[in-house]
């Protein structure tokens, strides 16, 4: 049910968007972006303990769409490798290579093609800065999933995650249309990221993103 919900709502954003921009002058900001993150496994399982924060980077294209001076679409197309670790008390069979090893500690290093979509509120520039604040999904495909030693772990971790996220930052301008931009963001996980036939849990991705980009 989340997973649809979360789906409908970016069809919902982007149809809202191309509704105003049809009133309005089209005005298209387009940056690059790379934003180092802390991200953790969160598991509803007792039997499971949430272990420690990874450290991870995201980074790729980031577009806004404005269709009033200070409210755009945002959305993009970015590379994300993040992850996080689950303790199992009892151990959790995996087939790692040719071997299958009972594993207390698991460490999920994952590798996802991300598209967010938000609604993004700018002020108006202050001197050289401007603030925003942005709330959105984003949808995440999986394209390589390892642990800890780099093994593969395709086997064991679901292809498709979704989040909601928040934050705000600021703009700063260099001259002209180009603006460094900063800024901090909460990822909020919404399905379960990790598949095992023996052991039924939800274990959702959760991040700390420190943005940062030029806008051109």
């Amino acid at each position: 049910m989340r997973l649809y919900f979360s789906m409908m709502l970016m069809v919902v954003l982007l149809l809202a968007a191309e509704n105003l921009s049809a009133q309005v002058d089209q005005k298209y900001r387009i940056g690059m972006v790379f934003t180092p993150q802390i991200s953790w496994l969160k598991t509803d399982n007792n039997s499971a303990d949430n272990g420690s924060g990874l450290f991870g980077y995201n980074f790729g294209v980031s577009v806004d769409r404005f269709f009033t001076p200070n409210y755009a679409i945002n959305t993009g197309l970015t590379i994300n490798t993040t992850g996080g670790v689950l303790t199992y008390g009892q151990g959790l069979l995996m087939n790692i290579g040719d071997k299958t090893e009972l594993l207390k500690k698991v460490t999920y290093r994952l590798k996802y093609i991300e598209v967010p979509v938000a609604l993004k509120l700018r002020t108006n520039d202050f001197g050289r800065l401007a603030y925003y604040g942005v709330f959105g999904m984003s949808a995440q495909i999986g394209i390589k999933s390892t642990d800890g030693n780099d093994n593969e772990i395709s086997d064991y971790v679901r292809d498709l995650n979704t989040a909601y996220h928040f934050g705000g930052g600021a703009e700063y301008s260099l001259g002209g249309s180009t603006y460094l931009l900063f800024g901090l963001q909460f990822h909020n996980g919404l399905n379960d990221i990790t598949k095992h036939p023996d052991f039924r849990d939800k274990a959702i991705l959760n991040r700390l993103v420190f943005n940062m980009g030029l806008i051109f």
